[in-house]
Order: structure tokens, then C-alpha cells, then sequence
């Protein structure tokens, strides 16, 4: 899931507050025509001022939708969504956390958003659609999608080929490994290919695959599997092809010992790994662009970007926060209206333009204009290298992650973290943690956990 602070910023539509609880909403409708929308957020008394400041602009634009901002702290946010559900005065529309979606529409909360976007629209990315029973029931506000992240001065020093930037010719995973060996070193400059070389006294290590529990799910897919089966009915966890995929990042640092130990338990994997300058490769979000990379950079990091290694199949995941449009709304026409608006990349520019978020709409990676409208500006990795890399391959190879169409993730995830906490150290094996903890994953996924 996106780091807080970063995926706080993601936008979704919430219901509007019933007319007899608006407290004069409908007298405000009659006097000035137009139709009252509420909007909730959650952040800081700026950022609220921010997104209010946005929509004023909305507001000054056209003459029949008046839409407030609804503020609401983070660390309350779901507390306060389900209270206001249950005395039906939830908001029309809102900011939403992504694994929350699908259990709001399991609930009936959410409205059908398949009519936000005509037929000559140009439509947000499939990948980002949350979808119950087979509806779009959110956008996402932003795509994120997983890279590779490489220091170039350490591949130079090695004498080493940088990784691909094309999908068609992605590194295999023993091709990952191998160039990791190269780019391991200890103390006495020996690689991890070296007879001489002594893992007891690594000063750099080849790599780190991030480990955090919901992006481990990419290389599961890539081997063949998954966390559960394509149409989210069930849990695939157990599948062997998965088990050997989480199975291959526990040896990188095993067997293999060209990455460091990890607990997944952190989300700053890029800052404790490639700017640390403790590893040549890391894994990660593409929004590590605008953010640790931007300043890391500055500070003289000379990094590149490319697309994932493979075990089976060539792919990567994305997310990215919500707008959702809840199903008490009297007015949810409008607040759709507002929604759409609000998504547009205008109203966002500043975050994509600085690499924090990428663009949902397909026209974003089709337009060749737009392309380089968006990043062929210093604040990206060069043109040729960040278009393959990022832009390419998200069109291509990017798959959704699972909270956009299972439910329970959370309780999912937090449990597959805690099961595979001894794998990471060698205590057991990926097939003796998840045999061990299957039926409760099972439970967690069915909501029984």
C-alpha cells in the first residue's frame, strides 16, 4: 500500500449528507440553484485548505454544483466514514484508502461510477478500476506502478551493463541474480562470484527486493500464481509456484547473499538500500521518483530506472488512492461530475510533474505529446530510459494489485507479514510458514480472521 503522507493525498468520492441532517443544505440549494456536494479528505489543516482552494475553483466555474470540503484526520478517517455510515450521513464523495474499497461495496456504500466517463472519453487505465460484481465502483486518483532502481556509478564500477529499460528484454531472475553476484562486494573488493569472497564481511550488497508483504505479490504472479486466483474467489497462497517465488527473495540474502536482511516490516526500503548506498539495485514504487530520489539526486546519487526482472511472466503491479461516490448520495450525478473534474491531471500537475504521481487516463501513455508533456523535465530520469521503464511498461505489463478486486487485504497482508517474518531469517522455509499459517490466511481472506 502507498506510504501515509504519500498515498494521503489520494482523492474518492463519499456520500452525500441526507438534506435533513445537512443542516439547511436544501434551503442553500433553493436560494442560489445549485446543488449542494460534500467532499471528505483526510490531512493537514494546509492540505484541506489546499484541496478546498481547488475546489473554489471548481465552484467559480460553473453554475449548477457548490461543492464543500469535509475535513477529517487521518489517524479517524474509517472510524468516522463507518459512524456517519450507520447514521446515513456520510458525505456524497471522498478520499479513500485502497484496501478499504472493496469492503464498502461489500457493504452496499458505494455507487456504480461506470457512467462518470462517456463513450468518447478518454477512460482511466483498466488496471486502475476497483470493480465489485463486475462495476466500477472507484478510480484510482493516481497510477503507481513497481520498478527497478540501480546506482549507475556502482554498474560503472563494476564495469557491469546497466538492467533493461524494454520489457522485451527484461533480466531473468537468475540473470538478476547473477548481476547481483558482480555487484556484491566485500571488504576486500571481492564479488560474490570470488572464491576468494567472504560473506561475513559484505560492504555492498547487489541488490534488495523489497519485501514489504503487498508488493511481494508482483513476483508470485510472475512465477505463475498469485495471492489468490484471477477472479479473487480464493486464496492461491499455497500454490507451489508462489511459495517458490516468495521462497527465491528470502535466498537472495539465504543463499545467494547478495542482499541484505529484511524484515518487510518498513517502508523506506530505497532510503535504507540504494540511497543508503548499501546496495546497486532496489525495488519499488514509481512515486520514489518525486520524493527520496528527488532529493537524493540533488545530494549526487546517480540512479536509473528500469522494469523488473521476471521468473515466469514479464510483469509489474500498480495502485494508487481512490475517489469513490458513496450509494446514499441524493445527488450522485453531480458528485461524479465533480469527481471526474477533480481527477483531471491539471488539478494535480504539480505531483506529477515533480514524479510523485502518474497520470490515470490511457491517453497519458498512448500521446505522444502528452508523453513528453509529462516527463521530459528534469525532474525525471532521461526521456529514453524513464518512457520504456515506466510509461511503456505500465501500459503494457501492469497488473492490479489485489485490493482492487478481493476484499480483506489488510488482515491478509498483516498476517502474511507476520507468517513470513521467519522465512526472511532462514528459521523456516516459505512452504513450512505458509502450510503452517494457510487455514488462518484462509479465514483472514473470508473475513473470519
Amino acid at each position: 500500500m502507498m506510504k501515509k503522507g504519500l498515498f494521503t493525498l489520494f482523492l474518492f468520492c463519499l456520500i452525500m449528507v441526507p438534506l435533513a441532517l445537512a443542516g439547511g443544505s436544501q434551503d442553500a440549494e433553493q436560494a442560489d440553484g445549485k446543488v449542494p456536494i460534500t467532499y471528505s479528505y483526510w490531512g493537514t489543516p494546509d492540505e484541506g485548505a489546499a484541496v478546498q482552494g481547488v475546489a473554489d475553483k471548481f465552484n467559480a466555474g460553473q453554475d449548477r454544483i457548490e461543492v464543500e470540503i469535509m475535513s477529517i484526520p487521518h489517524d479517524t478517517y474509517v472510524t468516522k466514514l463507518n459512524t456517519l455510515a450507520t447514521a446515513r450521513s456520510l458525505p456524497d464523495c471522498g478520499i479513500m484508502n485502497e484496501a478499504g474499497v472493496l469492503q464498502f461495496a461489500e457493504n452496499g456504500l458505494l455507487a456504480d461510477v461506470s457512467g462518470m466517463y462517456g463513450s468518447g472519453d478518454s477512460k482511466p487505465l483498466e488496471s486502475i478500476t476497483f470493480k465489485y460484481e463486475g462495476k466500477p465502483v472507484a478510480y484510482s486518483a493516481a497510477n503507481e506502478i513497481l520498478v527497478l532502481y540501480y546506482n549507475k556509478d556502482m554498474f560503472d564500477a563494476a564495469g557491469v551493463e546497466y538492467p533493461p529499460v524494454n520489457a522485451e528484454n527484461a533480466w531473468t531472475w537468475d540473470e538478476f541474480v547473477d548481476t547481483a553476484k558482480l555487484l556484491t562486494l566485500d571488504a576486500d573488493g571481492n564479488n560474490a562470484k570470488s572464491p576468494a569472497f567472504d560473506p561475513m564481511n559484505i560492504v555492498q550488497y547487489g541488490c534488495m527486493v523489497e519485501n514489504l508483504t503487498w508488493q511481494l505479490e508482483v513476483w508470485c504472479l510472475s512465477n505463475g500464481s498469485g495471492f489468490y486466483s484471477k477472479d479473487g474467489s480464493s486464496v492461491n497462497i499455497n500454490n507451489p509456484a508462489a511459495v517458490e517465488a516468495i521462497q527465491k527473495i528470502a535466498d537472495l540474502h539465504l543463499v545467494h547473499n547478495v542482499a541484505p536482511l529484511s524484515a518487510g516490516l518498513t517502508d523506506d526500503g530505497v532510503q535504507r538500500s540504494l540511497i543508503a548506498g548499501t546496495c546497486a539495485m532496489t525495488t519499488n514504487g514509481a512515486w520514489n521518483v518525486g520524493t527520496c530520489l528527488a532529493s537524493a539526486r540533488e545530494e549526487g546519487l546517480n540512479y536509473g530506472v528500469a522494469v523488473l526482472p521476471y521468473m515466469k511472466k514479464k510483469v509489474t503491479i500498480c495502485t494508487g488512492g481512490p475517489n469513490v461516490v458513496f450509494s446514499q448520495s441524493e445527488n450522485p450525478e453531480e458528485a461524479m461530475e465533480w469527481v471526474k473534474w477533480y481527477s483531471r491531471e491539471e488539478n494535480s500537475w504539480a505531483l506529477i510533474e515533480a514524479g510523485i504521481w502518474m497520470p490515470v487516463l490511457e491517453k497519458w501513455y498512448t500521446d505522444e505529446d502528452l508523453i513528453r508533456k509529462w516527463i521530459d523535465n528534469p525532474n525525471f530520469p532521461p526521456y529514453e530510459e524513464y518512457k520504456p521503464a515506466v510509461v511503456d511498461y505500465a501500459r503494457e505489463y501492469s497488473r492490479s494489485t489485489a485490493w482492487y478486486y478481493v476484499n480483506n487485504t489488510v488482515d491478509f497482508n498483516t498476517l502474511l507479514g507476520s507468517l513470513l517474518g521467519d522465512v526472511w531469517t532462514g528459521a523456516k522455509t516459505a512452504e513450512e510458514a505458509i502450510d503452517d499459517g494457510y487455514t488462518s490466511l484462509v479465514a483472514a481472506f473470508r473475513g473470519d480472521g
